[in-house]
């Protein structure tokens, strides 16, 4: 009946970026990233990952993040995409829209954009239509 919090303070972290510490350019990642610093540029999971960012309420990230899943108690000033779990926990502030699948979001989160909810499905490739008209159809128009 009760079920045990999915909790990602436990998440395994392989970068971390301390504070005082200034990163400008796009950041591509795997694995958990932890931020306590300053990035000025977009901040993306690698193709495929199940990546995790964490952003501390000492860090902020100048640029747009994709990434599938993240706690953020930080400032962004740009999107956030997060294709599985975005967590906005009490400190955090975001200037920009948030794309998520689940969110949750905590007394004293703040964003100054939009929340817009992208399920799986919007979130897969879509597929081309073929719209070319069939053979038969297009010797009929031909022929008025």
């Amino acid at each position: 009946m009760f079920r045990k919090k999915n909790n990602f303070n436990s998440a395994r972290i392989d970068t971390l970026i301390g504070q005082g510490t200034e990163i400008n350019g796009d950041l591509v990642f795997s694995g958990g990233l932890h931020v306590d610093g300053t990035i000025k540029g977009n901040v993306n999971a690698a193709e495929g990952s199940d990546a995790l960012l964490i952003l501390s309420e000492f860090g902020q990230i100048e640029g747009d993040v994709k990434v599938p899943n993240m706690v953020l108690n930080g400032e962004i000033v740009g999107d956030v995409f997060g294709s599985n779990r975005v967590e906005l926990a009490p400190k955090s502030r975001i200037n920009g829209s948030v794309y998520y699948n689940l969110i949750e979001m905590a007394i004293g989160a703040e964003v100054n954009g939009g929340l817009v909810h992208e399920t799986s499905e919007n979130l897969a490739p879509k597929r081309l239509e073929d719209k070319s008209i069939p053979a038969g159809v297009e010797a009929k128009l031909a022929t008025e």
